[in-house]
């Protein structure tokens, strides 16, 4: 059983098929790259997901129960988190406070008196950073203070903290360089060894052979196709993405989808 699966979902502004019939489904410890080009249909896919938008048919099935979600704050409830390029972190705070906010640890004085534990808060948090292998100078070290390998590593910390189930990562190594990089595929592997499902968009076929098992590709809101990693190459995920067509050299598991 898929942990997440979308069916025939459709979204519409005006006249316009944002999303049109799209099913696809998305396993416990698996990443699958979501890929296309502007446009396609990804950002909407995922907001779906996210319960920013609603769709107008369709249906999304979490561990084989259908579920609705009216609001961001439903799929959150539901185990899903979505990292967006900007991260929403706080710059003001520091680390500790940026992956508990708003799951503060509390400590009861007096019946109806409390405060934030922050020496329980700060101690969960290094046993995190540690067991991620998230390299920070300290868990005190204000947010801002950190590079963008950091934060990126920050965020998906804060996700797992949370206990999601399903993270969606937008583009999570760009403008990053070469070793940061690699530590941020290096936490998406983790994520899916804790039995994540990990959907991952991005412009960097690098990134996609690298880290990524499955690929779904879009192109003007419909699901053009999809394949294992191992099945297909740069060169035919390139083309599929430009011209929604696939070359002769490409596995029969990638249909185009009409």
């Amino acid at each position: 059983m898929s942990l997440l699966s979308l069916r025939h979902i459709s979204k519409q502004f005006g006249a316009l098929f944002a999303l049109d019939d799209v099913s696809v489904d998305f396993n416990a410890g698996e990443v699958v790259a979501l890929l296309g080009d502007n446009g396609a249909g990804k950002s909407t896919l995922i907001k779906v997901i996210s319960g920013t938008y609603v769709a107008e048919s369709g249906e999304i099935l979490l561990a084989g129960e259908k579920v609705a979600f009216a609001s961001p704050r439903d799929a959150l409830d539901a185990g899903i988190q979505t990292l967006f390029q900007d991260l929403a972190l706080c710059d003001n705070l520091d680390v500790v406070a940026n992956l508990f906010l708003g799951r503060e640890l509390r400590r009861s004085v007096l019946p109806g008196l409390s405060f934030f534990d922050t020496a329980r808060m700060r101690r969960r948090a290094s046993e995190l950073l540690r067991d991620l292998a998230v390299d920070l100078p300290s868990v005190d070290c204000k947010v801002r203070d950190l590079s963008g390998g950091q934060r990126q590593s920050v965020a998906i910390a804060r996700a797992v903290n949370a206990d999601c189930r399903i993270i969606i990562m937008d583009e999570p190594t760009a403008a990053l360089g070469v070793a940061q990089t690699r530590k941020v595929l290096g936490l998406v592997r983790q994520l899916r060894d804790r039995g994540m499902a990990v959907i991952y968009i991005t412009h960097n076929l690098h990134d996609v052979m690298d880290v990524c098992d499955r690929c779904v590709v879009m192109k003007n809101g419909r699901k053009i196709g999809e394949a294992s990693t191992a099945a297909v190459g740069k060169d035919e995920l390139a083309n599929m993405i430009i011209t929604g067509e696939i070359k002769p050299s490409a596995p029969a598991s990638l249909q185009v989808r009409v």
